[in-house]
């Protein structure tokens, strides 16, 4: 249940060896560049008048990169539905949702670049999938602009699934509060590998300039009750086994202050998610490392 996506196949592909994750956000494109030595570095770059293509340019000449990219589209620059699945042959579904979903998205079908995943089934219930399209005039610049710096598009995909492709494949469910800097707060649940449920709360985005009066006057409350709400489906709606773990990646001054209030709201364990080793002092670019993680997924493909 992965949205590795198939829109990469759209665009041209050298052969490279650095790996890249980039991820396009409000006000500026996250990055974390994982060499052909294994040396890893990881920042940001502000966005001035839009000009994408002026940040992927001082990508390359700062950091002297070329590769395989993994593109990260952040809510921005992408909307995601939930309808029946089509029932027309696999290789038909793309085309058929685009028509599908035109009254329920802001984008013409005629400039949606589209891909969906499966939804857990409901006991009885609908076949649904989640689709996920993009503006594809807006994001061929974007490839266009990366392919120009020899940062070949490998795979594009949300921060949804760049985030849960973090998470080690466990039996055991768990829930994943997390959030990029200036963007929407997240709950995500994920169980052996696969994302079963995500949630987006609005409002948040700055939670990481709050001080801890801030964080208690309502914030943490509200958060704790979407969690409960998450967790509410997914046990009894999916008819899964109950959350074992809450994990925190809210990178922030007061996260493990949040960590620690969110626990007192609830009966599962709360813990501060452990990065991937090597990783610990790169919160904020979690997105960014995960996208980077996608590589191995690809080539075991």
């Amino acid at each position: 249940m992965t949205i590795i996506t198939r829109i990469s196949q759209l665009f041209s592909k050298t052969e490279s060896s650095d790996v890249i994750g980039v991820s396009l956000r409000q006000q500026d494109v996250g990055f974390c560049i994982v060499s052909s030595e294994k040396s890893t570095y990881c920042g940001k770059q502000l966005v001035v008048d839009g000009r994408y293509h002026d940040v992927f340019n001082h990508l390359v000449k700062e950091h002297n990169v070329s590769g395989d990219c993994h593109l990260v589209l952040s809510a921005k620059y992408n909307q995601t539905v939930q309808v029946e699945k089509p029932q027309v042959p696999a290789e038909e579904i793309n085309a058929a949702v685009k028509w599908q979903i035109k009254d329920l998205v802001s984008i013409a079908p005629d400039d949606m670049i589209v891909d969906y995943y499966d939804t857990p089934n409901l006991a009885g219930g609908v076949e649904k999938i989640n689709v996920v399209c993009a503006n594809k005039h807006e994001l061929s610049q974007y490839v266009e602009h990366l392919n120009a710096q020899q940062l070949n598009v490998k795979t594009i995909t949300i921060e949804e699934f760049a985030f849960a492709s973090l998470m080690p494949v466990q039996n055991d469910a768990k829930l994943l509060v997390c959030k990029q800097p200036g963007e929407d707060m997240l709950v995500l649940i994920v169980k052996e590998g696969c994302l079963y449920f995500f949630r987006r709360i609005r409002g948040l985005e700055q939670i990481e300039h709050n001080t801890q009066e801030e964080l208690a006057l309502g914030v943490i409350d509200s958060l704790s009750l979407e969690i409960q709400r998450s967790t509410d489906y997914f046990e009894r709606q999916l008819k899964q086994a109950p959350i074992r773990s809450i994990e925190v990646l809210v990178p922030m001054e007061n996260e493990a202050y949040l960590a620690r209030r969110l626990a007192e709201n609830t009966n599962v364990a709360v813990n501060l998610f452990a990065m991937p080793e090597g990783y610990a002092e790169h919160r904020e670019d979690a997105v960014c490392i995960g996208a980077t993680m996608l590589h191995h997924q690809v080539e075991q493909k």
